[in-house]
């Protein structure tokens, strides 16, 4: 189910156009905020925020170089500080002094770090399948395929590739809603062939960043009593068990649910997810 949204422009560091679907909801209850995947947009969360909206304004931007958002002049501009900096341009552009951030993969990422650089914006955080530790496996596979893949001629074409990239984590999915997935991975082009929705390049500035840069266990640490509700995928090769248990032992007041056949990464539209957000978001409200 698809709902209604403003859509809104901002511009953001150094001038960037960037792009954010903004769904009406109350004004009474925290801003839910929700940033994507390395590759992904804002269209990943259509099911979520039908769900919540109009009980919580949702707000979901493309990243830089991601979707509706300008591609950057300079890849190197594809790394966290930059994206920390373009999300807080959002949320002052739009005079939102705290919001809930659901993250998912580099989203995450994301929003924990703007629990150490800002946090008193932070209501709570959601992480989606990441933790402060990932999982060599997943790490490899990701540097590997991003940026890379071969043109598609048609959107049966786009349908097949992006499930030869996400099968494994996802087996249970329709022919439909692998198609429907397809829709917001990928984008027209005015030949009507489809194109990865998504600038390559971020591919180059993923395999050239430290692969030390990962151990975000300090910022973990630095939490505290952020209300954090962490969703893992029970096939994920990114957010292994054994961190998820080390994540639960460090913080106890952590939330916790694991979405069966899914990998990396829950859809966020699975019942279960949505009643664990439901739980979460009830006494932030």
């Amino acid at each position: 189910m698809t709902i209604a949204y403003r859509e809104l422009f901002y511009p953001g560091r150094g001038g960037i156009r960037l792009y954010a679907r903004d769904y009406a909801g109350s004004a009474d209850r925290p801003t839910v905020l929700c940033l994507p995947g390395l590759t992904r947009n804002s269209a990943d969360f259509e099911d979520l925020a039908a769900h919540l909206a109009p009980r919580f304004r949702v707000l979901a931007p493309d990243l830089r170089g991601r979707g509706r958002s300008a591609r950057d002049a300079d890849w190197h501009n594809y790394q966290p500080a930059m994206y920390l900096a373009d999300v807080l341009a959002l949320l002052d552009g739009e005079s939102i002094p705290r919001a809930v951030i659901i993250g998912t993969s580099l989203g995450g990422i994301l929003g924990l770090m703007l629990t150490l650089t800002a946090r008193q914006r932070i209501a709570g955080l959601v992480l989606n399948d990441v933790g402060p530790e990932i999982d060599p496996r997943g790490a490899a596979r990701i540097r590997d395929y991003v940026g890379r893949s071969a043109p598609v001629s048609s959107w049966q074409e786009a349908t097949a590739q992006l499930r030869s990239i996400y099968g494994p984590g996802w087996p249970d999915l329709s022919a439909d809603r692998w198609e429907a997935l397809a829709r917001r991975t990928y984008r027209a082009l005015p030949s009507g062939n489809p194109e990865l929705d998504y600038d390559p390049k971020i591919g180059e500035a993923l395999r050239q960043a430290p692969a030390d840069a990962t151990d975000l266990w300090p910022l973990w640490k630095a939490l505290g009593s952020v209300p954090t509700l962490a969703i893992r995928g029970a096939l994920s090769d990114i957010l292994s068990a054994q961190t998820l248990a080390r994540m639960k032992q460090e913080k106890p007041d952590l939330s916790v649910l694991e979405v069966s056949n899914r990998g990396h990464v829950p859809l966020l539209d699975e019942p279960e997810v949505l009643c664990s957000i439901d739980r979460f978001l009830a006494p932030l409200s």
